[in-house]
């Protein structure tokens, strides 16, 4: 692998203000990759992103918008591709995940929470795999978890959707597979992201390597995924949780 494997191509990072999606842009940008961010209102988190990336030598772009919403992502990709030409790594990391019983949802807690993680995937999905065809090179990397591997108490639009996640990943990969694209997942554990207590014994307990991940430990799961060095990986999901779900 060359120092600069991703030159000349450009990722599309949804949910990349700040966290797993940041820590992924910049790894992107060391490896030479253009990159879109994307944040749904905190414009500020999205510009230090950029500075990020322009710190490893490489353009960003950056897009606001609700991935939940139709409209705003058709703009966003619309955008990009203007910018760009053709996304040629897409990364579907932005996710939403509010708890509450069952039997207290109504449609808008549910659509609120499939929407921005498995129907936002389907649109970006098909905004971006036609230049992925035509160049014969691409890679979908989707964020699961381990709401992904087991249901979660009053966490069913959650669980719905990285399960959708995960199903939509292996049918892509049959599909796609032959046109030189690859479409895997990545399930993160527990993730020290801001505001999130990394000292709580009980949390570490569960986790046999007794600590949480970074966002950079997720990110490099990614960085491997969308490299060339991975060709051969497709229809995979990825756990990076300290050994916590095996």
């Amino acid at each position: 692998m060359t120092d600069r494997p991703l030159a000349g191509k450009t990722a599309f990072i949804s949910g990349s203000g700040r966290n797993i999606g940041r820590a992924v842009a910049v790894q992107l940008a060391g490896l030479g990759a253009n990159v879109v961010i994307n944040g749904t209102s905190n414009r500020q988190a999205c510009e230090d992103t950029a500075g990020l990336v322009h710190a490893q030598g490489t353009e960003s772009l950056i897009v606001m918008g609700d991935m939940g919403r139709a409209e705003d992502i058709a703009a966003m990709s619309k955008a990009a591709l203007d910018r760009f030409g053709t996304i040629d790594i897409l990364v579907n990391n932005a996710a939403i995940r509010p708890h509450k019983p069952f039997l207290e949802m109504d449609e808008s807690d549910w659509h609120s929470v499939v929407d921005t993680s498995l129907t936002a995937a389907f649109r970006t999905m098909q905004a971006f795999l036609p230049g992925m065809v035509d160049k014969g090179w691409g890679r979908i990397i989707s964020m699961t978890g381990m709401k992904a591997i087991k249901g979660y108490f009053e966490g069913a639009p959650i669980s719905a959707a990285k399960h959708g996640i995960w199903g939509l990943t292996k049918a892509l990969a049959t599909e796609f597979g032959p046109h030189g694209i690859t479409a895997n997942a990545v399930s993160p554990g527990q993730t020290l992201t801001e505001g999130r207590d990394g000292t709580d014994p009980k949390k570490l307990a569960s986790i046999p390597a007794g600590f949480m991940g970074d966002p950079e430990d997720v990110a490099a799961a990614v960085t491997f995924l969308a490299s060339p060095a991975s060709r051969f990986v497709n229809g995979q999901m990825i756990g990076v949780n300290g050994g916590q779900a095996t």
